[in-house]
């Protein structure tokens, strides 16, 4: 997979049609969730693009801190059904965890993870915090990693 890594203002409209198109596809039918995608917090993100023969099949965005959390985050973690089997949610989150360190130069990042992935996290370094609440309905944990 090819990470490429963009600001809002860098997207090719392709991109971005891309990115909306493959978001909708898993949070809003995937996983039978309507809730408003579109938030104008892309604007203020970095993009973390991951290509699979020139097709957008995974991707984040990455918040410096202050801008979502007080710490740096990840969100709109997602990975195109058909290829979750060759891991590229590893490859995509390592790339987003690279991209806050060599960006916003800090270790501390906070997401707000679904519960049932909670594992997945643990295992790229994160741990929960709190307790599991509701976002658009589905139960959600905090997770910080900080090293």
């Amino acid at each position: 997979m090819n990470i490429v890594v963009k600001t809002f203002d860098e997207l090719t409209k392709l991109e971005l049609y891309s990115l909306l198109q493959l978001r909708s596809e898993v949070f809003v039918v995937e996983q039978d969730c309507v809730y408003q995608d579109i938030d104008f917090k892309d604007q203020k993100a970095l993009h973390v693009l991951g290509f699979d023969n020139n097709d957008l099949v995974a991707y984040t965005r990455v918040f410096k801190p202050g801008d979502y959390f007080e710490a740096a985050s990840i969100g709109r973690v997602v990975v195109r059904q058909d290829k979750r089997h060759l891991k590229y949610g590893n490859v995509i989150m390592e790339a987003s965890i690279k991209a806050i360190e060599t960006y916003f130069k800090t270790p501390l990042i906070k997401i707000s993870a679904q519960c049932y992935l909670k594992k997945f996290y643990n295992n790229l370094g994160f741990h929960a915090i709190g307790e599991e609440y509701l976002e658009d309905n589905i139960p959600h944990i905090a997770m910080v990693k900080d090293n």
